[in-house]
């Protein structure tokens, strides 16, 4: 997994673009108290769950992994 040359920003773009793309759906609503970990985790359950994006197989899901992932769909949007 090489890392992404500004994956810092494209994880905070990531998180934005699946609170609001989970609050569209209305199946979520992010409290200010949930953490980064959370959101990250929820946002990547939820595009998996509605094939935007392939999951990572079970044995290799961590944060790390997820917010690389997220990081390569925020990459790819407009």
């Amino acid at each position: 997994m090489k890392k992404l040359k500004n994956e810092a920003e494209l994880i905070k773009k990531a998180i934005a673009e699946g609170i609001k793309y989970g609050e569209g759906r209305g199946v979520v609503e992010f409290e200010p108290t949930d953490s980064a970990n959370e959101k990250v985790e929820y946002i990547y359950r939820l595009l998996v769950h509605d094939k935007v994006i392939q999951p990572i197989p079970e044995d290799q899901v961590s944060i790390k992994s997820i917010r690389h992932k997220l990081a390569i769909w925020a990459s790819k949007l407009k």
